[in-house]
């Protein structure tokens, strides 16, 4: 536990940064509205105790706009042209994050046409953040043997959402998610504007880290530095909040739509809205007898209903038992 604890920590932070999210997160007829200057001030506080907490502690921050993902910045790179003047009053490492993420990201900001908005560019944000924590955490071979194995970080990833879920992002998510279980990295998710998003709720379920929906946005600085700040060693001796329930639907491959029961290939698992007679995916065909089976059996259209919930405590994922033994058929 003692050497767990005295490992160094790469935090990743990916940062939602929709403007129309934004602007609807500071109207005034919110219960706690909360602007994107206030944010950035309590966010950059934030980085400053991680980097503060240990020497050896590594920082990258990516910026997640509409159509595309920035690394804003990253201990180990110069993303500036000129480092921000030496200040007495401030420390040159706390200075330094606060001018460089500050900068790149109005600078992004003012580039974005206000015409139609594109979705943010999450999934994008988080695929850079791991490959960035592949190259930190597996160096090169020369470099292992000379320097040894003892100063590899933990790495985990932080993402502070606004943006609704996006249905066709569901995959793509969904490899990150795996990727993520490979590199054994930790996915928190804090949750500041908006409904609970699906898809992040299952990223930080499936990694053992903490999803946190903000009913007090005005306590957000309290909130990270309780809640994220100690890395995933240390939160096994810490009552760190954790969500009790977990939305695990899916999103079909045909419509990427959300749906409550969908029906699983079961050569190459792709889930369908309806029944198909041929996979989108593989291209595997089913037979008749069975597609008519499951249309039958398929329920009538119904009012919408609040979003099912499975009870971590006592409930798993539901399974489905395979059709026709021995030949290809959904399930």
């Amino acid at each position: 536990m003692e050497a767990e604890a005295d490992k160094p920590s790469h935090l990743a932070v990916i940062v939602d940064l929709s403007p129309t999210q934004w602007y609807l997160s500071a109207q005034a007829s919110n219960p706690y509205p909360l602007s994107i200057e206030s944010f950035l001030s309590q966010i950059l506080a934030f980085l400053n105790a991680h980097i503060a907490t240990k020497n050896e502690n590594t920082l990258a921050v990516f910026g997640a706009f509409p159509g595309k993902s920035v690394m804003l910045y990253a201990s180990t790179e110069t993303l500036v042209d000129e480092p921000p003047p030496l200040d007495a009053n401030s420390y040159p490492p706390f200075k330094m994050v606060d001018t460089t993420v500050t900068q790149r990201i109005f600078r992004e900001l003012d580039t974005i046409d206000p015409g139609d908005e594109p979705p943010c560019a999450l999934v994008g944000a988080l695929t850079k953040a791991l490959c960035y924590i592949n190259r930190i955490t597996l160096p090169s071979i020369s470099t292992s043997v000379a320097e040894g194995s003892t100063n590899v970080p933990d790495p985990r990833i932080l993402i502070l959402s606004v943006s609704p879920d996006l249905s066709s992002s569901y995959i793509p998510i969904m490899n990150a998610i795996f990727s993520a279980q490979k590199l054994k990295v930790t996915i928190d998710v804090c949750k500041i504007y908006g409904p609970d998003t699906v898809f992040l709720q299952q990223a930080a379920h499936l990694t053992n880290g903490s999803y946190i929906f903000l009913e007090r946005r005005d306590a957000l600085l309290q909130y990270l530095i309780m809640s994220f700040l100690p890395p995933p060693s240390v939160r096994k001796v810490l009552a760190v909040p954790r969500q009790d329930k977990i939305d695990f639907r899916a999103a079909c491959f045909c419509h990427k739509n959300i749906v409550d029961i969908g029906f699983v290939c079961s050569v190459c698992l792709s889930i369908f809205c309806q029944p198909v007679p041929v996979c989108s995916t593989c291209r595997t065909k089913f037979p008749i007898k069975a597609l008519q089976r499951l249309k039958s059996a398929c329920p009538s259209p119904a009012p919408a209903t609040p979003r099912p919930l499975a009870n971590l405590n006592n409930a798993v994922p539901r399974t489905t038992e395979a059709t026709n033994h021995g030949t290809p058929g959904l399930r």
